[in-house]
């Protein structure tokens, strides 16, 4: 099967972001997870086989193991029942896409963290706080949180960095009902799929969710708990005061930095090798959470 840096529909023109390409049907959305990588917010040249399979099998799973406990934005994964013509496009479509209900998103990323890591354990060296929540003294790199804390961020268009924001700050862009469900919601699917990680030997280290408004109801939209929404460990080999192992595209940022890439600009051709890891990170992470053998290897 060929990785796909974009998809080509006939009369229909995507919304292309970093990873997906996303297709407006009026009432709601064809979401497609290609083969496009990116790194410090820059898309590489060429893609990691496999990678938008591995992104959408995952997300299916989760949003069916968290059924019980959120209504999502899910119709149908599978190609034969999308309409016209898109289930007469197979081949690019199968494993990768999601028909999916429209929202109206709020502008808030839903970050969640376990762990102390990443621009949290910088500030955390600085201030004793991540993303202005005060914590605890004398805590290491990588250390597990007393609770998970919520870190909301600002949704930025193509090519902008989010900005950290203060629970009081989502308070004013999306109402106080609004801001006190998504923090608490988000937080209680944190707990249930980091208890479940945990039992297949990954620790969930960080998250981001997104969420859209619809009917009346608030649902989980986008991706969820995947490689490039969330660090995954291996359970294993995880020692605080170190950077950890993980289930992402790690080989692709140690590649750029050993580089010195300026982190602008057009994304570069990654070597072979860099893509082949990458690509075994994604779908053993896939294998590892669900338990089943990736399917759509040749």
């Amino acid at each position: 099967m060929e990785a796909i840096l974009q998809t080509t529909i006939e009369n229909f023109q995507p919304k292309r972001g970093k990873v997906r390409d996303v297709y407006d049907l009026g009432d709601k959305l064809l979401i497609v997870a290609t083969d496009r990588i990116s790194a410090f917010d820059v898309v590489m040249a060429n893609p990691i086989p496999f990678k938008g399979q591995v992104l959408t099998q995952i997300s299916l799973f989760w949003f069916d193991f968290l059924e019980p406990i959120v209504n999502h934005h899910l119709i149908t994964a599978d190609v034969a029942k999308f309409p016209s013509p898109f289930n007469k496009y197979e081949k690019q479509l199968a494993g990768r896409s999601m028909l999916v209900k429209k929202t109206k998103v709020l502008p808030i990323e839903c970050v969640i963290r376990g762990y102390l890591a990443g621009s949290g354990w910088k500030e955390y060296q600085k201030s004793q706080t991540v993303c202005g929540v005060k914590l605890p003294a004398g805590l290491r790199q990588c250390d597990k949180l007393p609770e998970p804390i919520f870190t909301p961020a600002t949704k930025e268009d193509l090519g902008k960095h989010d900005e950290n924001i203060s629970f009081g700050r989502c308070v004013e862009i999306i109402g106080d009902e609004n801001a006190k469900y998504l923090r608490d919601k988000s937080i209680e699917i944190f707990k249930k799929a980091s208890q479940y990680s945990e039992s297949k030997g990954i620790i969930l280290a960080d998250t981001k969710f997104e969420w859209g408004h619809t009917s009346g109801k608030t649902i989980l939209i986008d991706e969820v708990l995947t490689p490039d929404s969330s660090r995954f460990w291996p359970a294993d080999q995880y020692q605080p005061s170190r950077d950890q192992e993980s289930f992402d595209k790690q080989f692709v940022r140690n590649y750029l930095e050993s580089i010195n890439f300026d982190k602008s600009g057009p994304g570069v051709k990654l070597p072979d090798d860099v893509v082949k890891k990458t690509s075994q990170k994604y779908v053993e992470c896939y294998e590892r959470l669900t338990g089943k053998k990736f399917g759509f290897r040749n």
